[in-house]
């Protein structure tokens, strides 16, 4: 019998979102989690969001900037968040994933449902609406919420500014009662989504955080 070549099926690559509050070291431990992967031998790609495209790092500076002559509504936040997510998803996450990469997103949908579903008081079922159209298939394989306390987030914030001089951007500004419920509303998704999130406390030394997170990579690896 004639053998039949077929061609090769490319393994999916896994997706990872870190979340968390102001100041809970996600783009810390964004790095040092790509470091360590590449360490062992594996293809990553880096995304963050707001940003990550050409388009999306112009939506950035739109939602970063802390310009009381500029007011952005709620509804437009959150249009603007998903814009840039439906971008990232379509230019570099979905692509990256077929080529069986490994990808590792500083926030990705949740922090929509916190920010502007939970925080900001919008309908959860349009939140939830918005989300699904711009992430299409890209859901994350896992979620690790970091997780600290508001006034530690905001210490490690204000020790930030003073290092680099770089003041506190626009959502940053919105206030220690909005961001109470930002940590809220993260909490209450991780126990809703317990197979997908797992919750990492990110105030003990940042080596043993770190070594916690590869845990939990190596499990969907």
């Amino acid at each position: 019998m004639k053998r039949v070549h077929r061609p090769e099926t490319r393994r999916r690559g896994r997706f990872i979102t870190l979340e968390g509050i102001e100041g809970s070291g996600k783009s810390t431990h964004v790095a040092m989690l790509a470091d360590r992967l590449e360490s062992s031998g594996y293809k990553v790609v880096l995304a963050r969001e707001p940003g990550g495209t050409a388009v999306g790092e112009q939506i950035r500076r739109i939602l970063k900037r802390n310009d009381s002559r500029v007011s952005i509504s709620n509804e437009t936040e959150l249009l603007l968040f998903a814009a840039s997510r439906a971008e990232l998803v379509r230019s570099v996450i979905l692509p990256s994933l077929q080529a069986g990469m490994i990808v590792i997103c500083d926030r990705f949908m949740d922090s929509t449902t916190a920010y502007q579903g939970c925080a900001r008081g919008l309908d959860m079922d349009d939140v939830a609406a918005v989300n699904e159209m711009a992430v299409g298939e890209a859901v994350p394989d896992l979620t690790i919420l970091l997780d600290v306390g508001v006034d530690e987030g905001f210490r490690r914030l204000a020790g930030r500014s003073r290092r680099t001089g770089v003041e506190p951007d626009r959502i940053e500004r919105a206030g220690l009662r909005f961001h109470r419920e930002v940590r809220r509303a993260y909490l209450e998704l991780a126990r809703l989504n317990r197979q997908r999130f797992k919750v990492v406390k990110s105030s003990s030394d940042v080596e043993q955080v770190s070594e916690r997170i590869w845990r939990l990579v190596r499990d969907v690896l």
